[in-house]
């Protein structure tokens, strides 16, 4: 009894802190508030909560606790948030761009735990007894490595579909910041006229007016390029941050399919029955196989390798959750059989 109250104690916990933690983070670059680093704590409980409620079903169940689609979806909600704490204190980033990673990536760790928490039928929240071909130690090590895969390609992609609408924005920061400038040149050029002209220089012109409307065109020509140069800054941030981290999920697939392979000769007697878990791991290893391609051979960088990732956004959730609600194929264990 005292196991299941735990366990619903971090569970609603650690989703609460989550969703506090995206909002935080939402109105904070939104209103550009001072950050007291309330949204980092958030996801630091939360990672800890998350990680309390895995030890204690690995305690209850007896085996590594990764054996059903609830345990995947903490575990990844759990590396996400992961993921976020590593990033803002590995690298020297601005407190603005601390906060704009948290904006990305504490809603996918909410709705993770949110799925787990609430979508889930209650049978599957009970820890249960590993069905034969899950009794081998390659439970630990292969799920594991596709789950950490699976949080850092998802994360990375994130980024990328970022960067792709910061740019966008960016094309429209650009129209405004050329107008200013041609409205600046246009306001000198009538400036200069003003001086040049023996008529207007008859007249009484207050040369003060003058003098404060140039200053003002000034300071808005200013304002834009700063801002202007600063989405640039953090777009080429994000750029270079997802390709990181889609680096590190690229090799951490490749030894996950391996690992599943040794694995499904053991178990199944073959290496490869293209099951459509196997299938779709496959396209999910090639989509990002050719992004790194791009990047690394061909030398590309900004918008196209981006569009790749965020296609690879979606074909990981398919990979990982579409098909496992289908339950179907030899990876139906523990998952979701909407045919009854």
């Amino acid at each position: 009894m005292l196991y299941y109250q735990l366990e619903n104690f971090f569970s609603n916990f650690s989703f609460f802190i989550l969703l506090i933690s995206m909002l935080y983070y939402w109105i904070n670059l939104s209103f550009h508030l001072k950050n007291n680093n309330f949204g980092t704590f958030g996801m630091i409980g939360a990672n800890i909560s998350i990680f309390i409620l895995l030890v204690l079903r690995w305690k209850e169940s007896g085996h590594f606790p990764l054996s059903n689609l609830y345990e995947s979806f903490l575990f990844l909600s759990w590396n996400l948030t992961l993921i976020h704490f590593v990033l803002e204190k590995i690298d020297p980033f601005s407190e603005n761009f601390a906060k704009f990673l948290g904006a990305i990536t504490s809603p996918i760790a909410l709705f993770t735990n949110a799925f787990a928490t609430f979508s889930l039928p209650e049978d599957m929240k009970s820890p249960s007894p590993l069905v034969p071909a899950l009794q081998s130690n390659w439970l630990m090590m292969h799920v594991t490595v596709m789950i950490l895969s699976y949080s850092a390609l998802i994360c990375g992609s994130l980024l990328s579909i970022a960067y792709l609408i910061l740019t966008y924005s960016n094309n429209s920061l650009n129209k405004t910041k050329t107008f200013s400038q041609v409205m600046f040149l246009e306001k000198n050029d009538t400036l200069n006229n003003v001086g040049s002209s023996p008529i207007l220089n008859s007249t009484n012109i207050n040369t003060d007016t003058l003098t404060l409307s140039n200053d003002l065109y000034e300071k808005n020509l200013k304002n834009i390029n700063v801002g202007f140069t600063k989405k640039i800054k953090l777009a080429d941030i994000l750029d270079n941050l997802s390709y990181r981290i889609l680096g590190v999920g690229f090799p951490l697939l490749t030894i996950g399919i391996l690992s599943g392979a040794v694995w499904a000769n053991e178990a199944w007697g073959s290496y490869w029955s293209w099951d459509p878990k196997e299938t779709w791991a496959l396209l999910t290893w090639l989509v990002f196989a050719i992004y790194l391609h791009t990047r690394i051979t061909k030398g590309w960088q900004g918008k196209k390798p981006a569009m790749i990732a965020s296609l690879g956004f979606f074909i990981v959730w398919i990979c990982f959750l579409g098909v496992n609600l289908l339950g179907e194929g030899l990876h139906s264990y523990g998952f979701i059989k909407l045919n009854g």
